[in-house]
């Protein structure tokens, strides 16, 4: 299944944020995907579930971030909250990738759409459970950035681990896998489970670059969280692409030594795509064709030992951000009803 809601979509231009994220693309997903499978003779009410009326409430966030920090986030400092974590301001305090003169929209309206986007993840965790393919697609989310006290790298909330939380808070599930496909090191997820059994992360990342660039240690001395380890890191350096899927097929092999979890979240990135459009990914170039490989391979290992997946679209910037997902998306969504390919 598919989770597709407009009603949580997010152009960040529309708030004066000048990150290169496409604002259509969720929906140009959606679109190619839907001719793709149409012209297979398969049906919208095969594969797109529509959005359930979940409304995640303030203790649905304090499970997973701080006190203090969520009551920024509902309060008169959301604004300063959003600034930070999306880096909008530099240090000489000029705007940076900001453009507050156009526009349009609220910090409110933002957080507002977050909240319903971080729903939507939880919703495709609820989706993976129950349904037949035991597999589901937020067409968003993915904030493996946002950490207890604070958020980053464009990560206002951790969804993953919201919605782990709350499933794991109404009995649906005791443990979950996190396989986190991004450029960028999958810092918050990691820093939000650390020690705790009941969840095992797996990221695959640029060896070097944000966050791995950060000062290890704070002005206060404080050692920084986007270091603390997942539980399987596995750092790509530039110029070892061809590295890249015998690595992640190694790392699967590892997990499948460990007890089957009762749901992975797979963050789904394609920032690692050779025509990503964020700078900051451009030590990290796969082609379509490895990505591809990529999400198959991770698709078939969680399907072939019947764990329910619900995958994340996370990191994808510039135009050509919506190529990889579809081929990717279509291939899940025939085996997961049980079609050839």
């Amino acid at each position: 299944m598919i989770v597709y809601d407009s009603e949580s979509h997010i152009s960040l231009g529309d708030y004066g944020i000048l990150i290169p994220v496409a604002p259509d693309r969720s929906a140009r997903v959606l679109s190619e995907i839907e001719t793709r499978l149409a012209a297979r003779g398969i049906s919208r009410d095969q594969w797109l579930a529509s959005p359930e009326p979940v409304e995640l409430t303030r203790g649905d966030i304090l499970r997973v971030h701080s006190p203090e920090y969520v009551e920024r986030l509902y309060g008169p400092e959301l604004e300063q909250a959003v600034l930070e974590a999306f880096e909008l301001i530099d240090d000489q305090g000029k705007p940076h990738r900001y453009a507050p003169e156009t526009a349009v929209r609220s910090m409110h309206e933002l957080f507002a759409s977050m909240l319903r986007w971080t729903a939507r993840s939880y919703q495709a965790g609820v989706e993976a459970l129950s349904n037949k393919g035991r597999f589901c697609y937020h067409l968003g989310g993915g904030a493996h950035h946002g950490h207890y006290a604070f958020g980053h790298g464009f990560c206002i909330v951790n969804d993953i681990v919201v919605s782990i939380r709350k499933l794991q808070a109404e009995h649906a599930v005791r443990t979950a896998w996190v396989i986190d496909l991004d450029a960028h090191k999958g810092d918050g997820t990691a820093a939000l489970t650390q020690g705790d059994e009941s969840v095992t992360t797996v990221s695959i990342h640029m060896a070097a670059g944000w966050p791995l660039d950060l000062p290890e240690i704070g002005p206060t001395g404080v050692p920084h969280p986007s270091y603390i380890a997942s539980d399987y890191d596995i750092p790509v350096a530039a110029g070892e692409e061809a590295e890249y899927l015998p690595r992640l097929e190694a790392a699967l092999a590892a997990l499948d030594s460990r007890d089957k979890p009762d749901v992975a979240y797979v963050v789904g990135g394609v920032d690692p795509y050779e025509h990503d459009g964020l700078p900051s990914t451009q030590s990290l170039r796969l082609t379509l064709e490895q990505l591809v490989a990529r999400d198959a391979m991770t698709f078939d290992f969680l399907r072939d030992r019947g764990i329910p997946q619900a995958w994340l679209m996370a990191g994808g910037y510039g135009e050509r951000a919506w190529e990889p997902y579809v081929p990717s998306i279509e291939y899940a969504v025939v085996h997961s009803l049980g079609l050839s390919d």
